[in-house]
């Protein structure tokens, strides 16, 4: 198992269960700093339950989950909500208001978690908007407005609005044409390297093996609870793992 000195997250041994359910097993691993780090599996192997663990949504029934060294278990309610700060999260379809504009959909986070006065909300919120490819004339166009790739780029700019120490990204080519998903993996990339003075650390969950290999810095397969591989992506697809040979090769 690849170990990190320090990471940006460390899961030690954490176990979940649900009644007689065990969805995490004693899972031990650790994400870098920095890198983008993509976690594959078959539906049912744990990843969402693991990333609400790393978001502090799920508490483990045993082990400990750190992230930026901090234990989240210590952590109570209030100070919970403000460690998730740290987090930025480009969901699935994006889940923008769908009442707000891309402005407002990106304004919603300055507005909740910073003193900025509304002038200065817009304009930060413009930028990020700028910076994610959005153009002005856009920025004041409701979701049912954009395009698929158009929504996932404000939901990034979203994420990105607190300026996050972590980005995590759940299935984010899912249900994407091909043209699309290849912008959004670029956008992934393009993101990293933005932010990485200033350390950015990339979490990925995906069942897409093509664009894990292709965009990642490590890759992780989770099946049935725990890390079965982890290797540099670049190493990934020879893995002697008959589990993820036959992933790989579907």
């Amino acid at each position: 198992m690849l170990k990190f000195n320090d990471p940006a997250i460390s899961i030690q041994n954490v176990t979940k269960k649900f009644d007689d359910h065990t969805v995490l097993n004693g899972l031990t691993f650790d994400i870098p700093r920095n890198k983008i780090t993509t976690i594959l599996g078959f539906s049912g192997a744990g990843k969402s339950t693991l990333l609400k663990h790393i978001l502090g949504l799920l508490k483990p029934s045993s082990g400990v989950v750190e992230v930026l060294t901090q234990d989240l278990g210590l952590l109570d309610r209030i100070a919970l909500r403000e460690f998730r700060r740290n987090f930025g999260m480009l969901f699935q379809y994006a889940a923008l208001f769908d009442s707000f504009t891309a402005t407002e959909n990106v304004a919603f986070p300055l507005r909740e978690f910073t003193d900025l006065d509304i002038d200065e909300i817009l304009d930060r919120a413009h930028g990020i908007l700028d910076s994610v490819g959005i153009q002005k004339i856009s920025h004041d166009k409701l979701p049912s407005e954009l395009s698929g790739g158009m929504r996932k780029r404000v939901g990034l700019a979203r994420a990105l609005a607190l300026s996050p120490q972590i980005m995590l990204y759940d299935e984010p080519t899912t249900g994407l044409d091909p043209i699309t998903t290849k912008m959004v993996n670029e956008l992934i990339v393009e993101t990293a390297k933005i932010h990485k003075d200033r350390g950015l650390t990339s979490v990925i969950i995906s069942h897409d093996v093509r664009a894990s290999l292709a965009i990642s810095d490590y890759v992780a397969f989770l099946d049935r609870g725990n890390i079965v591989e982890y290797l540099p992506a670049k190493e990934f697809a020879n893995s002697p793992n008959p589990l993820v040979q036959e992933f790989v090769n579907l």
